[in-house]
């Protein structure tokens, strides 16, 4: 299963859906259980938690800053950067005018670095 979780609390199982449901993560869960033969503790004990930042970028108006080409190339490098050492996500919010800049990684200075790269290079992008 391939899940990621956000502060908030929410699961997103990007292969099932793009946002969090309760209902579709707890199915996601007892689905794991199942095919594993392991219980929600003995799962949860192969789970590492790694040092995450989330930094909100304010937008002017609403455009798609994941598709700029700029953002893009700024998200493919961190990405390359943090290899199998973490993951980058750029998500608009569905409810206030801004892209939420997130990168997970195993060293929490470094997370914070690179986010902070990341959500200024989103600031210039859409700034030109």
């Amino acid at each position: 299963m391939a899940a990621g979780g956000e502060s908030s609390g929410h699961l997103v199982c990007r292969d099932v859906t793009t946002t969090g449901d309760g209902i579709v993560a707890a199915l996601q869960v007892l689905k794991a259980m199942v095919a594993n033969g392991k219980s929600l503790a003995e799962l949860k004990g192969e789970m590492t938690k790694m040092p995450q930042t989330m930094i909100n970028v304010r937008l002017a108006e609403k455009i798609d800053v994941v598709g700029l080409p700029e953002v893009q190339a700024a998200v493919a490098d961190v990405e390359a950067r943090l290899g199998d050492r973490g993951r980058v996500l750029l998500r608009p919010s569905g409810t206030e005018p801004l892209v939420r800049v997130m990168v997970e990684g195993d060293d929490a200075v470094w997370v914070a670095e690179l986010a902070a790269e990341l959500a200024a290079a989103v600031e210039a992008a859409i700034a030109a």
